[in-house]
């Protein structure tokens, strides 16, 4: 989600010992968003370093990149359980989990989904400081039925801490939850302010256009939005395919919605363009 950090917080190493020349170039190519080739290169990596829980937590997050569920959740425990306190592993595993549970049968569907939370849990316990951690355990009690531990009134709390920690990001946790319950005036509210106190606020213009694309309602100051951002300077340090790619997709669900078919194409279309490997499905992971 553009305000938010990528897969979990962009590099997977921030902050630990540099890697090995191989891994760095793997991850080099991970951090650009370059997810085939980057998952080629961690496979060869892998028939070295069979037992490293850095190259499976990068190979479990592109196995879920590409849908592979089974492969996703293999590396992905292998690698909780051989670092249970590293909070990046838990919050990927719980992503595994989560998928898991999505295709799963009756019966093992809400034993999936209770790892799933659980992980979640765990990854904001070990890093309470953490928005995109405590985004995913959002999200999860958006979209979790009761049975399996959802509960908006525990999202509604999550939204208050993430807030707590970053204003811009705590303003995406309650449009997030709004959006969820169809308070789509006070999803559009969070951003209000932002633009009357800077009418070309990026990312302000983005999340209108986000709101507007999520519920069906102002689709013409959602496609404005949207079309703004495509005139203004990015933000400082965000990446361009990623935030061009999301900007065109979201273009892309509106006009959709405005009952423009193939002009919502041609936005798909330049999404794809700018950014290969762009995934408009995998919105829990990076938009």
């Amino acid at each position: 989600m553009l305000g938010l950090a990528a897969l979990g917080g962009g590099s997977l190493v921030s902050g630990r010992a540099a890697p090995a020349p191989e891994v760095a170039a793997a991850i080099a190519l991970y951090d650009e968003g370059s997810y085939a080739a980057a998952q080629t290169r961690f496979n060869e990596i892998a028939r070295s370093r069979p037992n490293d829980p850095e190259i499976d937590l990068y190979r479990g997050r592109l196995a879920l990149w590409f849908d592979d569920a089974a492969a996703g959740l293999i590396f992905l425990q292998k690698a909780v359980q051989a670092a249970p306190d590293d909070a990046r592993m838990q919050n990927a595993y719980g992503d595994a989990c989560g998928l898991t549970a999505r295709y799963a049968g009756f019966f093992s569907k809400y034993g999936w989904a209770r790892k799933c939370l659980a992980a979640y849990a765990r990854a904001v316990a070990l890093e309470p400081g953490n928005t995109d951690y405590r985004l995913s355990l959002l999200r999860y009690y958006v979209e979790a039925p009761a049975i399996a531990g959802g509960s908006i009134a525990k999202a509604y709390a999550e939204a208050a801490e993430i807030r707590k920690v970053d204003a811009a990001d705590g303003r995406i946790a309650f449009a997030t939850v709004y959006l969820t319950e169809e308070k789509f005036d006070q999803a559009f509210h969070e951003f209000d302010e932002l633009l009357r106190q800077k009418p070309d606020d990026f990312f302000a213009l983005y999340q209108i256009g986000r709101c507007a694309a999520l519920s069906g309602v102002q689709l013409d100051r959602g496609l404005a939005a949207l079309q703004r951002c495509l005139q203004v300077p990015l933000p400082a340090g965000a990446d361009r395919r990623t935030t061009l790619a999301n900007i065109h997709y979201r273009l892309g669900n509106i006009l959709e919605k405005k009952g423009d078919p193939a002009a919502a194409q041609a936005e798909n279309a330049a999404a794809r363009q700018v950014y290969p490997d762009f995934r408009p499905d995998k919105d829990t992971l990076r938009d």
